[in-house]
C-alpha cells in the first residue's frame, strides 16, 4: 500500500469515526431535549398538585370550622329542649299535687 492510501483509509476510518460519534452526540441531545420536556411538565403536575392540596386543605379547615359550629347550635338546641321538658315536668307534677 502506498502512503496515500493508508492517509485516504484513515481519512476514511475517521470521517467514520466522526460521522458515528456525530450521531451519538444528536442521540444525546435528543435524549436530554426529551428529558427536560418531561421535567417540565413533572413540574407543572407538581404546581397543580401543590395548588390542589392548598385548596382542599382550606375547604377542609372551612369545613371543620363550620362543623364546630354546627355541633355547638346541636349541643344548644339539646339542652334548650332538656330545659323545657325540665319546666314542662315540673309544671305538670305541681298540677298533679
Amino acid at each position: 500500500m502506498m502512503a496515500t492510501e493508508v492517509d485516504e483509509t484513515a481519512s476514511s476510518e475517521l470521517k467514520k469515526r466522526n460521522e458515528e460519534l456525530e450521531k451519538q452526540l444528536r442521540r444525546s441531545r435528543e435524549r436530554e431535549e426529551h428529558m427536560q420536556r418531561q421535567l417540565l411538565v413533572v413540574r407543572e403536575q407538581l404546581r397543580v398538585a401543590e395548588e390542589a392540596e392548598e385548596r382542599l386543605c382550606t375547604q377542609l379547615g372551612d369545613l371543620e370550622a363550620e362543623a364546630v359550629q354546627q355541633a355547638r347550635e346541636y349541643h344548644d338546641r339539646i339542652v334548650f329542649l332538656m330545659d323545657q321538658l325540665s319546666r314542662t315536668n315540673s309544671i305538670h307534677n305541681n298540677t298533679i299535687n
